[in-house]
């Protein structure tokens, strides 16, 4: 009764009301729009951008489907604005091939549209509702969509993620049911040959929280204390390491390992590291400083991949602005 009396206040030009009808619905179209866009930046102003044409449109808003699928009309239209017009995001394995050897003069490539981490913050529903909407934010999946079309993008995500028919869809991206079933083909095909088998969600569950909080603990260590050996032994043979915004990235262990020596482990004076989370996956907020006992300042948060009980792929997205993001202290 409330929500009817609340879309026609709403309807009315009370914003008041219009929050009210909203409000419960912006985490999860905040984390749609991320998914459709890879930049939790772009996710804020396209949810900005939604919530104003949501309400400038609420008075036409005629009740045949419900507001929920409203709402994800006018945030996914949005978003496919943004992606025809601001391109997809990329990490650099998308960019060129991985590097042998320690590239000492990595310049940031600030040209380059980079994916972003995501802080994943509080999730509705029980234990299986919230794995199920970390799988969807994991960097594995989010990096896939970003090879997709717009349309195709869109398409899997409403279906597969949140669970719309493809008639539904169809009506919401203005289009037939038979394109909405060819694109969704297409996109499962694409993203199948992209993400592995097993979600990150997944393997943590497989490994249980002891074990997860054990090889976090013990790489977050390593770094600290430069221990090359400590760190060699979490990482699997074919592990990865990227940093966007920097071009190169790093593949195999005997790569990794020069990198991280030649880096992190060597020329860096001193680390101390927060462990947090960011994609739904286990994350090292890292902060460096010129002597141990100096100010650190933030410098890195890693997103960890986790296979057979090792880390298999590291993503450190440099940049202050990405502690603000996952709400963590510039300084430490």
């Amino acid at each position: 009764m409330e929500l009817i009396e609340d879309l026609t206040l709403a309807q009315q030009g009370d914003d008041a009301a219009f929050t009210r009808l909203v409000e419960p619905l912006r985490r999860e179209l905040h984390a749609h729009c991320y998914r459709m866009l890879g930049s939790s930046h772009d996710a804020d102003d396209a949810l900005q951008d939604a919530m104003l044409r949501a309400w400038k449109g609420i008075a036409r808003f005629e009740g045949r489907s419900t507001l929920r699928s409203w709402l994800y009309t006018v945030a996914t239209r949005t978003c496919l604005d943004l992606v025809e017009s601001r391109g997809r995001r990329a990490l650099p394995m998308d960019l060129s091939p991985s590097s042998d050897r320690a590239v000492l003069d990595d310049a940031p490539l600030t040209e380059i549209a980079w994916l972003g981490p995501y802080a994943v913050g509080e999730l509705a529903g029980g234990p299986v509702a919230r794995y199920e909407q970390r799988e969807a934010v994991e960097l594995a999946f989010v990096a896939a969509l970003q090879h997709l079309p717009g349309n195709q993008r869109a398409a899997l995500l409403l279906f597969e993620v949140l669970g719309f028919s493809a008639a539904e869809i169809a009506t919401m991206m203005d289009t037939s049911t038979a394109s909405v079933n060819s694109a969704l083909q297409r996109a499962r095909r694409i993203v199948a040959d992209k993400v592995p088998a097993a979600s990150q969600q997944q393997t943590i569950r497989e490994l249980g929280d002891g074990r997860v909080q054990e090889l976090v603990a013990s790489y977050s260590t390593a770094l600290e204390r430069g221990d090359a050996d400590a760190l060699v032994a979490l990482l699997t043979e074919d592990v990865t390491w990227s940093m966007p915004p920097l071009g190169h990235w790093y593949s195999g262990i005997a790569a990794v390992m020069d990198f991280a020596i030649e880096i992190p482990l060597t020329r860096c004076p001193s680390w101390r590291n927060v462990i947090t989370t960011a994609n739904g996956q286990p994350a090292i907020a890292c902060y460096l400083g010129m002597t141990p006992d100096s100010e650190h300042t933030g410098w890195s948060v890693s997103v960890l991949t986790l296979r057979d009980e090792k880390i298999a792929g590291v993503t450190s997205f440099i940049g202050l602005e990405n502690f603000a993001l996952l709400g963590l202290p510039a300084t430490k």
